[in-house]
């Protein structure tokens, strides 16, 4: 039976980050960010003591709330980061222990921004094959922790937050219907984090340099994105026959305003099909499309069709093609 997402929650932290805020940080402002971007704010985890782990945790905790699930009977964690609280062991273990799922394994998947499509899909996989009846997959991270903030080229980008959903077989026709995923190492080094890893270890020379934070070259990133996000989404589309009038609802990675209008462009569809909140959190990486199911759950019909995509460093890119399972309004 088809792997089906029976509920969804998110997390974001309290502190915002504001424009104005960002104006008296670095050499920015508001109207510039915005045109740009299409941000206004975003959300900061300031507690020293806190990490990725703690905002997974109160995804999952709301997740279990609201579906009724026992967290001990939750058989699998995923986590899609790029900000693990540590090397090892992994964030999905330690969100595991902070919500009580004792019975679960779990792991971190490591793909940027497009971290949650590729988790969701290899979910969705232990559930269509029987090997696993309650799956959770998380999209979490604590980009604050590895931003430059006198970089006014990407400072002004991200945020935290944490977005997860639960992955359940079900009859009919719902569920994970479809995914393209791709990657070209070959961008790697455009956006990327030069150390910190087994090429460059940390070290003075490293920290001096400034290498433990996010470095983009925007232009050959944002021309990949456009291209690659919006051609890929038209793809899973035409792969199974569907029209702008056939889907409901466009899910895209919310890097950026004008990446999101060329895919929304591509697949034909028009702007009131399109979930953006990019301009309340910013880019918090996996956490973004969990976040949007998550703010517009409400609005989700049983079979809807929902085309997810995103792009991310490395170069990662992909798109998953979900028919809704529930009415949103009964969880929301």
């Amino acid at each position: 039976m088809p792997a089906a997402i029976t509920c969804v929650a998110g997390y974001v932290p309290d502190d915002k980050l504001t424009n104005f805020d960002l104006e008296s940080m670095v050499d920015t402002n508001d109207e510039w960010i915005r045109t740009r971007t299409g941000i206004e704010e975003r959300r900061i985890l300031k507690d020293p003591n806190k990490a990725t782990s703690d905002m997974g945790a109160e995804a999952v905790k709301s997740l279990c709330a609201k579906s009724g699930l026992d967290p001990t009977d939750i058989d699998l964690i995923i986590c899609a980061t790029v900000t693990p609280d540590m090397l090892f062991p992994s964030t999905a273990n330690l969100i595991g222990h902070k919500v009580g799922a004792t019975n679960a394994w779990g792991f971190d998947l490591s793909a940027a921004c497009s971290g949650f499509l590729f988790a969701l899909n290899t979910g969705a996989q232990f559930v269509e094959t029987g090997k696993a009846r309650n799956v959770v997959v998380v999209g979490a991270d604590k980009m604050s922790s590895i931003l430059d903030y006198t970089d006014r080229t990407t400072c002004v980008l991200f945020g935290d937050g944490a977005g997860a959903v639960l992955l359940q077989s079900q009859d009919g026709e719902c569920g994970i219907k479809d995914a393209i995923l791709r990657s070209d190492g070959a961008g790697g080094e455009f956006l990327c984090m030069p150390a910190g890893g087994s090429l460059r270890p940390a070290s003075h020379e490293t920290i001096d340099a400034k290498q433990h934070f996010i470095y983009q070259d925007g232009q050959p990133v944002f021309k990949s994105a456009v291209t690659k996000m919006a051609d890929v989404s038209y793809e899973i589309m035409e792969r199974n026959g569907l029209t702008s009038e056939d889907v409901a609802w466009l899910v895209p990675h919310q890097a950026n305003l004008r990446i999101i209008d060329a895919t929304q462009r591509r697949a034909g569809l028009p702007h009131e099909k399109v979930m953006i909140n990019i301009q309340k959190y910013g880019n918090t990486t996996a956490a973004t499309i969990p976040l949007c199911l998550h703010d517009w759950e409400s609005q989700l019909r049983r079979g809807d069709n929902l085309i997810l995509a995103a792009f991310g460093g490395g170069f990662t890119w992909g798109s998953v093609y979900v028919k809704w399972a529930y009415d949103g309004s009964k969880h929301a």
